[in-house]
């Protein structure tokens, strides 16, 4: 089985990835951030850097999927190749950061892959406010992301938003994360775990 979360940058993914983790048995698989070659030029950069971090992101997920595809047991996974082409690569061509020769490339590279991999069978969107991504951001203070613009993360929440509601044709659960402290809150924790007992395993009736 294949769990995927979602959401936008501090939004909480790699805590939850941890927790369901431990909680369930689960193997997870983190993105790549902290060995990601590209990605403080990309910050300081954006424009220079975009075409170069998104392929380095589509063959690191495209390397996940296919991992997971041959595992026995269940992957909870944080990110998924979906985001990054519907959501971050998306954001990048309509801000200007790509030309319409590399956008192309990207597209038919990614459109081969479709052939190959298939959708999680859950993924988990943590929806967050700006102001809820912002504080996490510098609570976890990388010094890359300090520099981040508020209109960056607006742009992601909004094609997340399109990306879970119009075109992502999978199942997905929707956590407003806004309210909600998993990490510290033990019936903030339960309260997500038991909406995936229903979906997965029908352990509890429906509300």
């Amino acid at each position: 089985m294949h769990i995927v979360i979602a959401g936008n940058i501090g939004s909480g993914k790699s805590t939850l990835t941890r927790l369901l983790a431990e909680h369930y048995g689960w193997t997870p698989r983190f993105e790549s951030v902290d060995h990601n070659p590209y990605l403080e030029d990309y910050y300081r950069d954006i424009h220079r850097w975009s075409f170069n971090l998104e392929v380095y992101f589509l063959k690191e997920r495209f390397r996940d999927m296919l991992a997971i595809a041959q595992s026995q047991g269940t992957i909870i996974q944080d990110r998924s190749i979906f985001e990054g082409v519907y959501v971050f690569m998306a954001n990048n061509k309509a801000m200007g950061h790509l030309s319409d020769r590399d956008f192309r490339t990207y597209m038919e590279l990614f459109e081969q892959m479709l052939s190959i991999i298939k959708l999680p069978d859950l993924m988990i969107y943590l929806r967050a406010s700006v102001a809820h991504l912002v504080g996490n951001i510098q609570k976890r203070g990388r010094d890359y992301e300090q520099t981040m613009q508020l209109e960056y993360l607006e742009n992601l929440n909004r094609r997340y938003e399109e990306f879970i509601t119009e075109h992502y044709k999978g199942r997905v659960m929707i956590v407003d994360k806004d309210s909600l402290d998993f990490e510290n809150n033990r019936n903030d924790f339960t309260s997500i775990t038991s909406r995936i007992d229903r979906l997965l395993f029908g352990l509890f009736p429906m509300e």
